[in-house]
């Protein structure tokens, strides 16, 4: 059976947003909790799903392997006794690093993650790492889609179609790229606010394929007390000459680690679809 229902929310509050005073419980850099708004925010996003009727919820959960992304999701994964996986392909967006810095920062193995939100499910593994080297823009856009590509019908495979209905928790510039790979337009306008919700159906419900997907809720924020906050879109970022971000330092200490892995796991992936990808 084939995934027919698409839901993409953003993560809460961060706590990094109201104080510098806070510790990064899983030891990973640039990894901040969430705020207690932002808690309230996930529990709330918890209460939307849980009010849908029950041919439209989610079945299964994917998400970013930051601990703010998994905190997000926890709630609804409790509510709904619903799997929560890690998907490295969900991660953080970060500009390219500065040559000699090191590398940005990358949550560690699912076991890991699983001590601090033991709601994580380890039945399945990252089909696509992202290079911690860093991402220009439309580097990250090819990312999301090429994500969904293999994504989609892999989910479809591996559970044996009992996952109709996916929820994708992520952060806002990888939220906007996988909703512009859905809906199949680059250039679309969007700002996206924390646990915020972004639902797709099909347009042409004989097939699932990426860029065949309408969005009947675009970044909506009317599930939440407090409405939508925080709202950020790729005008936000600092871009130079032609399209180009700023460049970042990557992690004190890295400088000698490796990126790897890297991209697309294709071992993991259907070999149809890893024929496709080759």
């Amino acid at each position: 059976m084939k995934i027919d229902r698409i839901y993409i929310a953003r993560h809460g509050f961060r706590v990094n947003w109201i104080t510098d005073d806070w510790v990064s419980v899983t030891g990973t850099g640039r990894d901040p909790p969430l705020a207690p708004s932002g808690l309230s925010q996930a529990q709330e996003l918890a209460e939307y799903f849980g009010s849908l009727p029950e041919e439209e919820r989610p079945t299964a959960i994917f998400s970013s392997p930051y601990h703010r992304c998994l905190q997000t999701a926890r709630p609804t994964a409790e509510t709904l006794k619903l799997p929560l996986y890690v998907e490295h392909g969900l991660s953080e967006w970060y500009s390219p690093v500065v040559p000699g810095t090191g590398l940005h920062p990358r949550p560690g193995p699912t076991a890991d993650l699983r001590t601090h939100v033991s709601e994580v499910d380890d039945a399945w593994e990252t089909i696509l790492y992202p290079s911690r080297m860093g991402e220009e823009i439309d580097e990250v856009h090819d990312r999301a889609r090429t994500l969904l590509r293999a994504l989609i019908p892999t989910v479809e495979y591996k559970y044996n179609g009992a996952h109709k209905r996916i929820l994708l928790v992520s952060h806002a510039a990888t939220c906007i790229a996988l909703t512009r790979a859905l809906v199949d337009n680059p250039a679309l306008p969007l700002k996206v606010g924390c646990c915020s919700v972004t639902n797709f159906k099909p347009r042409d419900v004989s097939s699932n394929a990426v860029g065949n997907w309408e969005a009947t809720k675009l970044a909506d924020g009317t599930h939440l007390k407090e409405g939508a906050s925080r709202d950020w879109g790729f005008e936000d970022a600092l871009v130079i000459v032609d399209g180009k971000v700023v460049t970042h330092s990557g992690e004190p200490g890295t400088e000698g680690e490796k990126d790897e892995p890297v991209g697309l796991q294709l071992q993991l992936l259907l070999p149809d679809l890893q024929a496709q990808f080759n």
